[in-house]
């Protein structure tokens, strides 16, 4: 069952790859669309743009990729990282992205019993692997994902999926309180704006799947990486400080560690 989760995991990786390049594309043409129709003129003539269509090519020759070169992992190490047609550099992102899509699908179907919890749990961790990465390119957290999670997380602890239903209710107001508290504060004193409305969103949507008690741990847990992150970025690339850091992912990674380890942690700190 761990294999056919990993396969599972590295497929679903792949379609994220798509996610994460398509969907900021698909959100500006519709940005354009709908300022074209206020200002009563015609959007630009595109071609479609879908998570579907058209099929994956190379952005520097246009080479359709074939089946045989879409194999999760394998494709790019028998490729070398690099087009078939072109033979220009492909980012070692891409399986990378597929690599711990497997692997944390993997580890949920184990840590969960190859159930509905784990069924879930692979959602969430797909979930929070598109944003990241989505956040980390664009400093975007797509309402397409961040609210039907959302949702979603209150419709499996209705049953009491990975808490009750009053907890997750209270962790969807509480979660996104706490950031929205904390943008306010922080731009009433500064006159900047420190975060987007996405951050209060995403931690909401984790709030409804793993309920009120995670969200300290995740808020602590996500600003310390992010203090670590920035700090090195600031000391060891010159990062300019006025440079805005995307603070999403470090939310979806303490998201993650909550899930599976957040409840010991928790009582472990409590004791």
């Amino acid at each position: 069952m761990a294999l056919a989760c990993l396969l599972l995991g590295l497929m679903i990786g792949s379609f994220l790859n798509v996610v994460i390049h398509r969907l900021p594309q698909m959100m500006q043409r519709d940005w354009r669309a709908q300022c074209a129709e206020l200002n009563g003129t015609t959007p630009p003539d595109e071609e479609p743009l879908s998570l579907a269509t058209p099929r994956s090519r190379c952005p520097n020759c246009g080479h359709m990729i074939s089946a045989l070169e879409n194999i999760p992992i394998l494709s790019w190490l028998v490729l070398r990282g690099r087009c078939k047609g072109c033979r220009a550099p492909i980012s070692a992102r891409y399986p990378l992205v597929e690599a711990a899509t497997g692997l944390l699908s993997a580890y949920a179907g184990w840590h969960f019993g190859y159930g509905l919890a784990a069924a879930g749990a692979m959602l969430f961790i797909w979930s929070m692997i598109a944003l990241t990465f989505i956040d980390f390119d664009t400093q975007l957290l797509p309402d397409d994902i961040t609210l039907p999670l959302l949702w979603a997380g209150l419709l499996v602890n209705i049953g009491g999926g990975y808490t009750d239903l009053k907890s997750a209710v209270i962790g969807v107001i509480a979660g996104y309180l706490a950031l929205w508290c904390v943008y306010w504060g922080f731009k009433l004193t500064t006159g900047k704006e420190g975060m987007g409305y996405g951050d209060f969103k995403l931690l909401a949507a984790i709030g409804a799947w793993l309920g009120w008690e995670m969200l300290p741990l995740t808020i602590l847990l996500s600003s310390m990486v992010g203090a670590v992150v920035g700090i090195s970025l600031i000391v060891f690339t010159r990062h300019g400080r006025d440079t805005p850091i995307p603070f999403g992912p470090y939310l979806a990674a303490a998201g993650i560690i909550a899930l599976f380890w957040g409840r010991p942690l928790t009582q472990a700190y409590l004791q």
